[in-house]
C-alpha cells in the first residue's frame, strides 16, 4: 500500500507530547494525506465501550462533532462502538481525526471498518507503531492504548465497565499527569460502572462540548441552530405546547423509541431542550 511514512522518536516531527511519555514507540507508522504535524496539534481522546448503547454511541458522536468543529484533533483506536461514533462525529464536524492501531496501518480491523478508515486517511490519518504486515493481536490493543493517550492533553471517557479497555487508556493518561474527563451515566447500568468510578477518582465530569473546550482554554464560538432530522422535528414541535416526559414527548411525536430516545439527547447537547425534574422543556 502506497502512502505510509514512517517517523523515527529522534526525529523533529515526532510528536511532542508522545515523545514525553514514560515508554514513547521507537517509531510511528502514518497512513493518510495530512502532513504529520496533525499529531502535534490539540487533541483530545475519545474512548468508550465497545458494546455500547444507543445513547452512548449519540453521545460520543455529538460531542466528537462538536469539538473537531471546534479545532480539536479528535483521536480514537478505531474499535467497535464508541471509538467509531467518536470518528465519525468528527468528520462530521469537518475536523480532523486520529485513528490509532493495534495492527499495521495497511491493515483495517475491524474489516467492518475499512471504509471509516478510507475516510480518516483522507481526512487525518492512520497510526500505528507496527510495521505493515502486523497482524492484529489481543494484546497489541492495550499497549496501542499508551498512544492514544499519549498524543493528546486529556483522554474523554464515555461509557466504560468496571475492566473496559477505555479505562486502561485512562490509566495512561493519569500516569502521564494528563487530564481525565467522563461522561456521567445510569447508576444502574453496567456500562457506565467505569466511568462513574473515574468521577468518584475525581476525573472531570463532561456533560457538553463546553466542558471539554474549558479544560482547553478555548472559547466556544456562538453558532447557529444546526439542522436537525425530522425526528427531532416533530419532537420540538410536541414540546412546543408543554413541557413532557420522555416517553411522553417520544409517543406524541408519533417516533420510533429508540430514534425518539437518539433525537432528545442529540436536542439536549445542542441546547435546544433541557431536561429538569423528569420532563423535557425547549430551552428558552
Amino acid at each position: 500500500m502506497t502512502g505510509i511514512r514512517c517517523i523515527r522518536r529522534r526525529e523533529p516531527s515526532f510528536p511532542r507530547l508522545l515523545a514525553a511519555i514514560h515508554d514513547p514507540p521507537p517509531a510511528l507508522y502514518l497512513r493518510g494525506s495530512t502532513t504529520p504535524d496533525l499529531l502535534d496539534r490539540p487533541a483530545i481522546a475519545v474512548v468508550g465501550a465497545r458494546a455500547c448503547s444507543s445513547y452512548g454511541r449519540s453521545v460520543a458522536r455529538s460531542l466528537a462533532r462538536d469539538l473537531a468543529a471546534a479545532g480539536l484533533v479528535v483521536v480514537s483506536g478505531m474499535a467497535r462502538g464508541i471509538d467509531g461514533e467518536a470518528h465519525r462525529g468528527a468528520l462530521e464536524g469537518r475536523g480532523a481525526t486520529i485513528a490509532v492501531l493495534g495492527c499495521g496501518v495497511d491493515r483495517a480491523y475491524p474489516a467492518a471498518h475499512a471504509e471509516l478508515a478510507r475516510r480518516i486517511a483522507e481526512a487525518g490519518l492512520l497510526v500505528s507503531e507496527y510495521e505493515s504486515g502486523v497482524e492484529p493481536a489481543p494484546w497489541r490493543f492495550p499497549a496501542r492504548n499508551r498512544i492514544i493517550a499519549g498524543l493528546c492533553q486529556a483522554t474523554l471517557v464515555i461509557e466504560a465497565r468496571e475492566r473496559s479497555g477505555a479505562l486502561i487508556t485512562a490509566d495512561f493518561a493519569l500516569e502521564e499527569g494528563r487530564e481525565v474527563l467522563a461522561v456521567p451515566g445510569e447508576i444502574t447500568s453496567s456500562l457506565s460502572a467505569g466511568t462513574n468510578a473515574l468521577l468518584r477518582l475525581g476525573a472531570t465530569p463532561v456533560t457538553c462540548c463546553e466542558d471539554v473546550l474549558e479544560v482547553y482554554g478555548i472559547e466556544p464560538a456562538p453558532a447557529a441552530k444546526a439542522a436537525i432530522g425530522p425526528t427531532a422535528e416533530a419532537i420540538l414541535e410536541r414540546l412546543g405546547g408543554g413541557a413532557l416526559t420522555g416517553d411522553e414527548v417520544v409517543r406524541a411525536s408519533g417516533s420510533d423509541p429508540g430514534a425518539g430516545a437518539a433525537a432528545l439527547v442529540a436536542l439536549e447537547l445542542a441546547g435546544r431542550v433541557t431536561l429538569e425534574d423528569g420532563v423535557y422543556r425547549v430551552a428558552v
